[in-house]
């Protein structure tokens, strides 16, 4: 399973690298940014994404700059950054994510929609036992 899915993510890395000229981190930023209209604290953002508080301040340093993300203070706590998605930014997004999802479901076509779903239940059903969210 394991190698499977270092195949499927190299594979997404790679278009993405050739796509729009990105890596998936930035991607996975993005999309966290994207789901919290509101932005988010960096803190919140590095313990969303399971990584640590200097890997995404690196990958927030590279969005700034492209112009895709910006830093607000946070009302109330001058040393907290809120991040939040520029309007370029969220247009890049919402290109990129009907993309990546149109890519996953080529990738995993050849199990079918209900070979998809049979693996979906039986790894929730390991994340419960596990403790973890799905």
């Amino acid at each position: 399973m394991l190698k499977v899915t270092r195949r499927i993510e190299a594979e997404l890395r790679e278009r993405m690298r050739q796509e729009w000229d990105t890596t998936l981190p930035r991607f996975d930023v993005m999309s966290a940014l994207h789901r919290n209209g509101e932005g988010m604290k960096m803190s919140d953002l590095s313990g969303v994404l399971r990584v640590s508080n200097g890997n995404v301040t690196g990958i927030v340093d590279r969005l700034v700059a492209d112009g895709l993300v910006e830093r607000r203070s946070v009302e109330g706590d001058r040393r907290a950054m809120r991040v939040v998605l520029t309007e370029k930014g969220r247009v890049l997004f919402d290109d990129m994510a009907g993309v990546h999802e149109r890519w996953v479901d080529e990738l995993l076509s050849p199990i079918g929609a209900q070979g998809l779903a049979t693996v979906y239940s039986r790894l929730g059903r390991i994340a419960e036992t596990t403790g973890e969210d799905s």
